[in-house]
């Protein structure tokens, strides 16, 4: 079976492994002109997302290259430390860079045909295939089609319909963009607030010379270009132009900054992840911004979705309603880590401020926060689908 995977960030290419070694023959659709490398750090927890790493013979790769963990140091206008958590906690089990991962994941699906800059623009489901056509004018028919393209997903608006019926806003935006390293940053990064904005710095894990700038800024849902990056830049200038602390040279670095994110904080409500011949996988079904697990979340469905196909023989009619039954309550509960991860990082005032320093200064409370993550990162019983033995709770 021919099974287009529109997405070549995290959960296309584990998608694409699993099925390429299921017997399939997966081809990934990627908008961008070549992988991307940028992004910010991001983690794995526990024994579930660390086994089906395993699984897939990447670790060895990933811990070659991981961080050992990013401590967030929040510190005053004359840089005195009010609360931190230590790398290993806010690294999880794993912690490496979001292009590194994405690179490690798409060299373990070398048997892959990857298409880079192109996208999908219409899809036209039949009896027994589904009629794909490009960007680039070319069409050809898959047996599935599958979206792991993201938060914004373009098989989810063709398939089910616009962004504004499956998105919903938090209540914050997020930017992230890199800087010259002035302040000698090794790992650690620093955060600053004012009531409703944070503003961060951290070392690059890769090179010395360069920083990492990260804002959080609360704000009901604005209307901007997703594609128009200075008109981003300017939102994130007009909003943290008073800031103080190191802001004035963070926003400097937006003018040279080689890798610029913008996006708000939100969440995927999709109440179905399938559609005749199409399915949804990752943020595109069940994705939220930050804070949700996502990448955890990505590597376990797309074993999941695999694996079902495998078991079915191939019979999306009996293999998606499985696969979302087996899934879905697992990935909606790690999805829910995200809806206060814009409360945590930037609350609305100067009480909320100081109670969450307060609390997170108290190691019981941390130990708390962290359970329920790890609690959330196990919650669910894996098959073996096809030989390929799936990871239990409590068993790296």
């Amino acid at each position: 079976m021919d099974i287009l995977v529109s997405g070549a960030s995290i959960a296309g290419p584990a998608l694409a492994y699993w099925l390429d070694r299921f017997g399939f023959r997966p081809t990934v659709v990627e908008v961008a002109p070549a992988l991307r490398t940028g992004g910010n750090a991001v983690d794995f927890r526990g024994p579930l997302h660390m086994g089906v790493l395993d699984r897939m013979g990447v670790l060895p790769a990933l811990r070659a290259v991981q961080t050992g963990g990013t401590a967030m140091r929040f510190v005053d206008e004359a840089g005195a430390r009010l609360m931190e958590w230590p790398a290993g906690l806010a690294g999880g089990d794993l912690e490496v860079l979001r292009g590194d991962l994405a690179r490690i994941l798409c060299d373990a699906s070398d048997n892959t045909e990857y298409l880079f800059g192109d996208k999908i623009t219409e899809l036209r489901e039949t009896a027994d295939g589904v009629g794909v056509t490009f960007a680039s004018s070319r069409s050809r028919r898959f047996d599935l089609v599958i979206g792991a393209d993201g938060v914004h997903s373009g098989v989810r608006r063709l398939a089910f319909g616009p962004e504004e019926r499956f998105v919903k806003h938090l209540g914050y935006h997020v930017a992230g963009w890199d800087v010259p390293n002035e302040w000698g940053l090794t790992r650690d990064s620093l955060l600053h607030n004012r009531p409703g904005r944070m503003l961060s710095v951290g070392g690059n894990h890769r090179d010395p010379a360069r920083a990492s700038a990260f804002a959080v800024f609360a704000s009901p849902a604005l209307s901007y270009d997703r594609h128009d990056r200075a008109a981003q830049q300017r939102i994130v200038r007009d909003r943290f132009a008073d800031l103080g602390w190191l802001a004035p040279r963070l926003l400097d670095g937006l003018a040279t900054a080689e890798d610029f994110y913008f996006d708000q904080i939100c969440r995927v409500d999709n109440p179905a992840w399938t559609k005749g011949r199409i399915a949804l996988v990752g943020d595109a079904a069940c994705g939220a911004t930050i804070g949700g697990q996502g990448n955890g979340t990505a590597v376990v469905s797309a074993y999941v979705l695999a694996g079902e196909l495998a078991a079915a023989g191939g019979d999306h009619r009996v293999a998606f309603p499985a696969y979302e039954k087996r899934i879905g309550k697992f990935a909606r509960g790690t999805q829910k880590g995200g809806d206060t991860t814009g409360m945590f990082l930037a609350p609305r005032s100067a009480t909320g401020i100081r109670l969450r320093n307060y609390l997170n200064n108290r190691k019981w409370f941390l130990d708390l926060t962290f359970k329920i993550a790890n609690d959330r990162s196990t919650d669910v019983v894996l098959p073996d689908y096809v030989g390929a033995a799936a990871p239990q709770p409590g068993k790296a």
